[in-house]
């Protein structure tokens, strides 16, 4: 088993029921669930919408390989309602993202392993802060607690009551 953190995040439609889906395809397709962060409601990073979205990460055990893990994080966004098109960032109705695969180290043209901009968004950073501060960034080789710490980006990151099971 391998110890792999994921962000998942939502800003369209019901987005509790958004992330809800997200962690029971997980579990169906990933792994299993060993933690999940609190919900944070956050401004949008890298474009501009009304629309503020809810960010969790979650510590899952897998026995996938990170391009088995890609596939089935795919698979899931999909079966979620999920539409990739071409461009820059925009609102979406699920979104999860591989930040980290124990320490692996992997950059090719389809996947990037750890995800190359953790330390620039408070959105991925509170969230794993509060569930793994202890853990060190394979190449920036530093705690999250001081990757949070050193984080500039200023957008709004609040916890909210929003509570996502952590089993069934």
């Amino acid at each position: 088993m391998r110890k792999i953190y994921l962000g998942i995040g939502t800003n369209l439609g019901d987005r509790e029921d958004n992330l809800r889906g997200a962690m029971s395809m997980i579990r169906e397709h990933i792994g299993r669930v060993i933690k999940i962060s609190s919900v944070y409601e956050t401004e949008p990073w890298g474009f501009v919408t009304e629309n503020s979205f809810l960010n969790i990460v979650t510590e899952i055990d897998t026995e996938l390989d990170p391009y088995r893990l890609l596939d089935q994080a795919l698979m899931a966004e999909a079966r979620l309602g999920r539409v990739r098109t071409a461009g820059g960032y925009r609102s979406r109705l699920i979104d999860i993202d591989i930040l980290l695969y124990g320490r692996k180290i992997i950059n090719s043209g389809i996947l990037k392993i750890p995800h190359p901009r953790i330390h620039e968004r408070r959105f991925v950073l509170e969230p794993l802060n509060e569930i793994a501060p202890e853990i060190v960034h394979p190449l920036l080789k530093k705690k999250i607690k001081t990757l949070l710490e050193e984080c500039d980006d200023r957008r709004s990151v609040e916890r909210t009551d929003i509570i996502i099971e952590e089993e069934h």
